[in-house]
């Protein structure tokens, strides 16, 4: 099977902040923004945006604002009105793609499309992939994974001891051998230590955050217009069944896959399942 084309592209989000992303495919064919979740990076989607060039898309996946190699916001502003900013940018460059983001980053596309309904714009993106996230969460399944990122200020001292600390992570994945994938993940700080690729800012609890308190993601759901896909890990502690049916009363055209097997991190716990889902959505609605 051949390898589709790979390329850097680049945009300026909210604040000026510059936006990172590789591109798979070529730009003709129909575009699909992959948007990675808190504390990835777009590496986290080199299978399923290989896989979509391989069927006739150009997949582009992107660092969020602060993370990986996009830059890191001089201001801290790390809030869901700034992913809004980013995920429009990336929209209007790529001419209304699909748009596909895994927990952080389906937030930032619910948001987005939820408040330009509201505010009477016409939709950023052409459709919606909501990957283990919904209008609301589970707080334990959220509150292990900010002790996570948080966990580990002073970073690590080989890549090894932060393998360690994944496999305890995530104990239902087994742990690499080959650590390649994972230095992509962390950056060499000036104290000779490993830290992961993100702005510690962006954990900050006091950094700048929406101005639109008063929208709740229930309330943006219900004004979604375009085609919309929501993907749950069935092992998800973040997701529940519960939430991923109420979302469905509140987005009654939505579609629905529960992924068996995979936990949160549903594309890295089954990627040939979750990329089937999309694809085949994709397919539905192209």
């Amino acid at each position: 099977m051949s390898t589709p084309l790979h390329s850097r592209v680049t945009c300026t989000g909210a604040n000026g902040v510059g936006l990172v992303a590789d591109a798979y495919g070529h730009p003709d064919d129909p575009a699909v923004l992959l948007l990675h979740g808190g504390g990835q990076t777009r590496h986290s989607w080199g299978g399923t945006a290989a896989t979509l060039a391989r069927t006739g898309f150009y997949a582009v996946s992107a660092d969020l604002r602060g993370h990986g190699d996009s830059d890191w916001d001089p201001e801290g502003h790390y809030g869901l009105d700034a992913f809004r900013v980013d995920t429009e940018a990336w929209c209007a460059l790529l001419g209304r793609p699909v748009v596909v983001g895994a927990s952080m980053g389906g937030m930032a596309g619910l948001w987005t499309e939820g408040t330009r309904a509201r505010d009477g714009l016409e939709p950023a993106g052409r459709a919606l992939v909501m990957v283990d996230i919904a209008h609301r969460t589970e707080p334990d399944g959220v509150a292990r994974i900010i002790s996570f990122m948080t966990g580990r200020p002073e970073g690590f001292a080989t890549l090894d001891e932060a393998a360690d600390a994944i496999a305890e992570y995530l104990p239902h994945r087994p742990r690499p051998t080959n650590l390649d994938g994972l230095a992509r993940n962390l950056r060499l700080g000036d104290d000779g230590r490993y830290h992961w690729h993100w702005d510690p800012a962006f954990m900050d609890p006091d950094r700048p955050r929406t101005s639109n308190a008063g929208d709740t993601f229930a309330d943006l759901a219900r004004l979604l217009r375009i085609p919309v896909l929501v993907v749950r890990g069935r092992m998800s502690d973040v997701l529940s069944e519960e939430a991923a049916q109420e979302f469905l009363t509140l987005v009654p055209h939505a579609r629905y896959v529960d992924v068996g097997d995979a936990h949160h991190m549903v594309a890295g716990d089954k990627n040939d399942s979750f990329t089937t889902a999309v694809v085949e959505f994709l397919g539905e609605i192209r």
